[in-house]
């Protein structure tokens, strides 16, 4: 399949392969609602997950205030909307509270999930390495990641994400 895109009377042509779904790792970890989240259990169409470094950062409180403020249209589709990173469930809870989050965000101190899907590695800032969480997006379905999204630049990438759901 290729795609055209024309800029600065520029053409570049990107192919795309489809890539061929592969099984979702599944994790259990603390939950904002306080339960225990298993992904296996969850039963919605479509799960978005999305990895981000750190609760109350500006990346991080665009990309949830984004997801949060599609979540009526994400909830349309069938579609649970998880975020997670490795803050504790209190940082959680005051991160929630403070934007007015309307979904569930998980608590990966061990890493768990972090690992199992491989988003903790190498980052650069500023000039320096160092090990971090990789911000990134998985969509889910029939337990199955069928899209993913790696080194996620925030701006306008919940409508991208909205926009493969809708289109899958």
């Amino acid at each position: 399949m290729f795609y055209y895109t024309i800029k600065k009377n520029i053409t570049i042509i990107n192919m795309k392969k489809k890539i061929k779904p592969k099984k979702a790792p599944n994790f259990k970890i603390p939950s904002t609602d306080g339960k225990i989240f298993e992904l296996n259990k969850i039963k919605n169409k479509y799960t978005v997950i999305y990895f981000y470094p750190k609760d109350d950062t500006p990346g991080c409180t665009i990309e949830t205030n984004d997801f949060n403020s599609l979540l009526q249209k994400f909830k349309k589709l069938d579609c649970l909307v998880i975020g997670v990173s490795k803050d504790s469930i209190d940082s959680h809870q005051k991160f929630k509270k403070k934007y007015n989050v309307k979904f569930d965000l998980l608590a990966d101190e061990k890493k768990d999930a972090i690992k199992g899907y491989k988003t903790w590695g190498k980052k650069k800032f500023m000039g320096r390495e160092f090990m971090g969480l990789i911000r990134s997006t998985f969509v889910i379905k029939d337990q199955k990641i069928i899209k993913e999204w790696r080194s996620v630049k925030v701006k306008d990438h919940a409508l991208e994400v909205l926009d493969f759901i809708k289109n899958h």
